[in-house]
C-alpha cells in the first residue's frame, strides 16, 4: 500500500517529522490494520521523495513509540492503536524557578509534538518554605498517588542531604514500576552511573573546550570555582577543564579548585592571594556573576587582569556590567530529547541504561576579552589584591605549581 506523500502543514519542521507524523496518523486512521506491514524503506524513500536515512530516522521515531516493529530481514510492522494511549508525566524539578535552565527544558518537553498524546503535571509545592528536599519528597508521592505514565527528574543539589534525598526519590519511584528519565545530571557522584536514562549536554566535554578557549587566549592559571554540594555535573566539568590544562601544549598551565560561598569577599581575597590565578571556571553563571561582583569590590579588573567563565548561558549572563563568556545549552533540544528518551523507555522497559547526550556552543563574551599587556595587567592585579610584588611571569617555574 502506497502512502499519500502530502504532508501536513509542519513549517520548519525537519522533513523525518513530517514523513513521522504521516505514516503515524496512517496508522491512528487506521490505513494500516495491527499486524500489516509498512512499505519498505526503499519504496518510502521513492514516495516521500527523501533519503534513506531520513525515511529510517523516522520509523525509528515510531519504533520508539512502540507503534512499529521492525524485524531484520522481513520489514517494518504495525503493533497498532490499541498501543497509542494519553499519557500524564509529572516534573520533579526542585531547581524549577531558581536554576533557570530548567524552564526551558521544561517548555522543551511541553511543546514537542511527535510522540503519543500526553499531558504534563508541573506539580505545586505542597509546603512552601519546607526543606528543598521535604518538598521533592512530597511532589514525588503526589505524582505517585497520580500514577503517572513517568516521572522527569533533576536531582538535587546543594543540599548537605541531596544524595540520600535523590536515592530515596528514585527507590519509591522504581518501586512505583514508574520509568525515569534524568534531566541534566545523575543521582550519583561522577564518574558513578546510575540506571536511568540521563539527557544532557556532555558535561566533561564542555568543560574542557571552555578552559581551552582560556589556554588559547594566554591564561596559565587557572582555578575552578564551584559552590558545596555541587551535582555531579560540576565534578564532570571540573574533570574537562584539568584535562585540558594537563594536555594543553601552549606551555606549563597551572590549575586548582575551591568550594566556597563566591559571595564572601574575603574567601575571594585569600584565593586570589594563594593562587595568583588569571582565570575562574566557575560552575554555572550564578556562581560567575557573584564571584565577579566580589572580585570587583577587591578593585580587581575583569577582564584584563583576571577572566571570568561560567556554564548554562542563563538570560542575565550577557547583561552583566561585564557580559560573561559561558557555555550554552541547548534546552529546548534537551526538553524535546527528554520527551523522546521517555517514550523509547515505554515501549522498551528492559534496554540498558543510556546517555542522550546533546550538543553546546561556547558563547564568547567580553569576560575572557585579551587585555591590553598581559604582564601589565599581572603586575597591577598582584598589587590590588595582596599589597605583594608583581606575581611572576607565566613562563617561569612556580615552585606552587
Amino acid at each position: 500500500m502506497a502512502i499519500n506523500p502530502e504532508f501536513e502543514s509542519f513549517t520548519g519542521a525537519p522533513k523525518y517529522k513530517q514523513i513521522y507524523s504521516r505514516l503515524r496518523n496512517a496508522i491512528v486512521n487506521r490505513e494500516f490494520s495491527s499486524g500489516d506491514k509498512l512499505p519498505s524503506e526503499n519504496e518510502l524513500v521513492k514516495q516521500f521523495g527523501a533519503s534513506r536515512p531520513t525515511v529510517s530516522r523516522a520509523l525509528a521515531q515510531l519504533e520508539t513509540e512502540n507503534l512499529v516493529e521492525r524485524r531484520a530481514g522481513s520489514g517494518t510492522f504495525v503493533r497498532g492503536e490499541k498501543n497509542v494511549g494519553n499519557l500524564v508525566f509529572g516534573l520533579l524539578i526542585p531547581d524549577l524557578g531558581v536554576t533557570e535552565i530548567f524552564e526551558p527544558i521544561c517548555r522543551g518537553i511541553s511543546i514537542e509534538r511527535s510522540g503519543p498524546s500526553h499531558d504534563l503535571l508541573w506539580g505545586a509545592t505542597l509546603s512552601p518554605g519546607a526543606p528543598v528536599e521535604d518538598q521533592a519528597r512530597q511532589l514525588c508521592e503526589y505524582y505517585l498517588q497520580r500514577k503517572v505514565s513517568g516521572i522527569f527528574f533533576a536531582p538535587l543539589e546543594l543540599t548537605a542531604r541531596n544524595e540520600e534525598s535523590n536515592r530515596r526519590i528514585t527507590a519509591a519511584i522504581d518501586e512505583a514500576h514508574i520509568p525515569i528519565i534524568l534531566l541534566d545530571r545523575d543521582i550519583y557522584a561522577y564518574p558513578q552511573r546510575s540506571e536511568y536514562d540521563l539527557v544532557a549536554i556532555d558535561h566533561r566535554r564542555a568543560g574542557f573546550v571552555i578552559a581551552n578557549h582560556l589556554i588559547e587566549v594566554g591564561v596559565r592559571r587557572i582555578i575552578f570555582f564551584s559552590r558545596p554540594h555541587s551535582a555531579p555535573t560540576v565534578a564532570m566539568r571540573t574533570a574537562g577543564v584539568f584535562e585540558a590544562i594537563q594536555t594543553s601544549s601552549k606551555g606549563k598551565v597551572s590549575g586548582w579548585t575551591e568550594c566556597g560561598d563566591p559571595s564572601d569577599v574575603e574567601l575571594v581575597r585569600t584565593v586570589m592571594t594563594r593562587h595568583r590565578p588569571d582565570a575562574f571556571v566557575c560552575a554555572n553563571d550564578l556562581t560567575a556573576a557573584r564571584l565577579m561582583t566580589s572580585l570587583n569590590s577587591l578593585g580587581v579588573d575583569i577582564p584584563s587582569q583576571v577572566k571570568v567563565t561560567g556554564f548554562d548561558d542563563v538570560r542575565y549572563a550577557s547583561l552583566l556590567q561585564t557580559p560573561l563568556t559561558t557555555i550554552r545549552q541547548p534546552c529546548l533540544d534537551l526538553g524535546a530529547t527528554a520527551l523522546a528518551a521517555m517514550f523509547g523507555r515505554i515501549a522498551n522497559p528492559g534496554t540498558p541504561a543510556r546517555d542522550y547526550l546533546l550538543d553546546f556552543q561556547l558563547v564568547v563574551r567580553q569576560s575572557t576579552a585579551l587585555p591590553a599587556s598581559n604582564s601589565e595587567a599581572l603586575s597591577s592585579l598582584a598589587n590590588v589584591v595582596t599589597g605583594e610584588e608583581p606575581v611572576r611571569s607565566a613562563n617561569n617555574d612556580d615552585p606552587e605549581a
